[in-house]
């Protein structure tokens, strides 16, 4: 296979409404299928949504402040269980349509050890429906530590798809460099970067990754607006009265294997992105840096991977 179509959808999920999201999620992947794509991607938590609100409500971190103890909790009811109805439903339209979805999750966890904690998830489904890779995001950035826990290695890699070999990595964890390492030596074709919204510094990130890597990377970007915050919290001044302005603006593109654009940067427009990628370009670039091969140097460094999953004792 030399050659794939992809899209990124750049669209709001139904904030803190899990059913209704999995309904526009199906929605969006059959507009995408329609446009010829074989592999779909989603940003950073689309389902039920980004908890912006950690930022963008100037008392969401105080302790015990009864408001986000509230919008926690409808958060939890509305996370995805794995494996669960959610995604059944994800798999069942992966199958009937032919093509391989990645799509960022809040996850519950409902039975067994950790049973309580929320995670920061990225799930790829194959072709055929199956649930191909599950990774939870290593370590949750800055405000995020409030609502997710910390996930593990046993998803950090690339699987085979229809589509090629498909990883992904989600916001922070491209400044991880032996996360990025951990990806490189799985073999990547293509990338899928989460982030709630690729502004500046997660452009640099992404293209980085794609250099770095020698893969083609679609970054993929939410959109949400101040009247999505949850209402019971007091959202911050600026806010007040302007419900139609962006918080989160996409920003999603597609990058190919020597760091340029295929599809440049779209801020605050909903949109499905599609291009076809020229997978055999990964061959050209490979000739000058292969951080996998020969700026390996296994006789100087070696990484270990624990990708155990991790277990609450």
């Amino acid at each position: 296979m030399s050659k794939t179509i992809v899209s990124i959808v750049q669209a709001s999920p139904v904030f803190m409404n899990l059913n209704a999201s999995v309904t526009r999620a199906v929605g969006l992947i059959e507009q995408a299928w329609r446009k010829g794509a074989k592999l779909i991607a989603f940003g950073e938590t689309w389902l039920p949504g980004y908890p912006a609100w950690l930022d963008h409500s100037p008392h969401a971190a105080l302790w015990n402040h009864e408001p986000t103890r509230e919008v926690f909790a409808q958060l939890r009811r509305n996370s995805v269980v794995v494996p669960g109805k959610e995604t059944e439903t994800l798999g069942e339209v992966a199958r009937e349509l032919g093509v391989v979805v990645v799509i960022g999750v809040n996850e519950r966890v409902d039975e067994g050890a950790g049973n309580g904690t929320l995670y920061n998830s990225l799930l790829t489904f194959g072709a055929d429906g199956t649930l191909l890779n599950h990774h939870r995001k290593l370590v949750p950035t800055y405000t995020e530590r409030l609502v997710w826990g910390q996930g593990d290695a046993a998803g950090l890699e690339a699987v085979t798809t229809s589509a090629g070999r498909v990883g992904g990595l989600v916001c922070w964890e491209h400044w991880m460099p032996l996360a990025r390492q951990a990806m490189h030596t799985s073999g990547e074709h293509i990338h899928v970067a989460v982030f709630p919204t690729v502004h500046e510094m997660h452009q640099i990130a992404s293209r980085h990754y794609a250099f770095e890597g020698r893969c083609f990377v679609l970054a993929a970007g939410l959109l949400m607006k101040a009247g999505d915050l949850p209402a019971g919290l007091t959202p911050a001044s600026e806010l007040v009265n302007t419900p139609e302005k962006f918080l989160l603006r996409g920003g999603s593109c597609i990058i190919a294997p020597d760091g340029s654009y295929v599809v440049e940067p779209v801020f605050d427009e909903e949109l499905v992105i599609t291009a076809e990628l020229d997978l055999t370009l990964i061959d050209k670039e490979k000739m000058t840096l292969d951080v996998t091969g020969h700026y390996f140097r296994p006789d100087v460094f070696n990484l270990e991977v624990n990708r155990g999953t991790r277990r609450m004792a």
